[in-house]
């Protein structure tokens, strides 16, 4: 038994050298590995999230910077734009009414000229000589009318006493009311005559401008020419003709009917400088179907004639004037899926979306209905960065960036 006992220990080393002890270490080996590449996963985990959540503390803590504005309570005037024509209240292209030689041409081109002056002399001896007979003949049937009214009498004692016959009588009344209508016929020759004689000066009609000179002195003119001796445009005062969106014509017609005055404003091409100031005279009958527009005139008073025919000016028609409204940069505006909205800063200096309501936008300022306070700051650059609670560093026009609330 002691041999036996003897050779125990070398029996279990054997069996630890044996085929399963040899099977064991790779399993071993493969799971200190497997161990091993989860420890550095879940290493490289944890420090990404470290970094992660350290880039967002840091963005929210970085101050995103925009410049601000205070929404005040103002008034603002609604206006609707147009392009407009200058268009005179009156035209006049001066014609001859008789035939007759152009003798002289009296005013210069481009003269202002009033109504009643003297422009153009047409020779008038033809109407001279037929004035002369015309009264030639009036004499002569005056004379034979007061013989014929001297027998009338003698006939009536004549038949009173029985010593001629009725007819007689009857026949020299006839021959008196002959001699008065050739007597009447005799006038109206002479009025047409000297009429004639006064069509041969030639006068402006109107107050304005006179164009350019149309026919030559010397040339023959008649009735029935075309183009006239000149063309006489009135320039003071003046009309504006623009068209508007038929949309905004109940807004406009609700001031007229009332009779209220409407400024109207004409500015450049350029829209830069202020030509004159006028009002809204009147409105056209129909919309023009295939723009969808109406025509309105405006007058001005032209002193200066700053205005000129055919010209092309923008217009401003003032329709309404919002008192005591709150009115922002338009700059500040978004768009969003539920409309407009804002940026405003509170106090802890921190973005906050507020949704508004515009109801105007006029000159770079929109008014707002509802949604923002007077003196409420509101982002008008820098906005596209901004989101729900982002801290921001504001600044005012001239002003430096300062972080606001702290």
């Amino acid at each position: 038994m002691r041999e036996q006992s003897l050779d125990q220990p070398d029996t279990a080393k054997a069996r630890a050298n044996g085929p399963d002890s040899r099977r064991r270490w790779p399993v071993l080996i493969i799971i200190c590995l497997v161990v091993a590449g989860i420890g550095v996963v879940w290493n490289r985990i944890v420090t990404a999230q470290s970094k992660a959540s350290k880039e967002k503390t840091d963005s929210r803590q970085q101050k995103i910077p925009v410049a601000v504005v205070d929404a005040r309570k103002d008034a603002m005037a609604i206006y609707l734009n147009g392009l407009g024509t200058v268009t005179p209240l009156n035209t006049v292209n001066v014609k001859t009414r008789v035939d007759g030689q152009l003798m002289e041409v009296l005013f210069h081109e481009g003269q202002m000229v009033k109504a009643g002056e003297l422009i153009a002399r047409i020779d008038s001896r033809p109407f001279e000589v037929q004035l002369t007979q015309a009264e030639g003949q009036l004499a002569r049937d005056e004379a034979l009318l007061k013989n014929a009214r001297i027998d009338l009498e003698r006939y009536k004692v004549l038949w009173q006493q029985d010593s001629i016959p009725k007819q007689q009588l009857d026949t020299q009344e006839a021959q008196v009311h002959q001699y008065e209508g050739a007597v009447k016929v005799d006038q109206g020759q002479i009025d047409s005559a000297r009429l004639q004689i006064t069509y041969c000066r030639i006068v402006a009609p109107i107050d304005g401008r006179i164009g350019l000179r149309l026919v030559d002195p010397g040339n023959m003119v008649h009735a029935a020419d075309t183009n006239g001796v000149a063309v006489i445009t009135q320039l003071q005062p003046i009309a504006v003709l623009f068209p508007l969106p038929e949309d905004s014509l109940p807004r406009i017609l609700a001031r007229l009917n009332k009779k209220e005055q409407m400024p109207v404003e004409a500015y450049d091409r350029a829209q830069k400088t202020r030509l004159a100031v006028g009002s809204l005279l009147t409105v056209d009958n129909q919309v023009d179907t295939s723009t969808g527009t109406i025509r309105f005139k405006a007058v001005f008073s032209n002193k200066a004639s700053e205005l000129f025919p055919n010209q092309f000016v923008n217009t401003r028609l003032l329709v309404d004037t919002k008192r005591d409204t709150i009115v922002i940069p338009a700059a500040a505006l978004q768009k969003g899926p539920q409309g407009s909205f804002v940026y405003v800063v509170r106090p802890d200096g921190t973005a906050a979306v507020r949704p508004v309501r515009v109801s105007d936008i006029q000159g770079g300022e929109a008014a707002i209905d509802s949604g923002l306070s007077s003196g409420e700051p509101v982002v008008v650059d820098g906005a596209e960065r901004l989101r729900e609670g982002a801290p921001v560093e504001t600044r005012r026009n001239g002003d430096k960036a300062t972080g606001r609330g702290h």
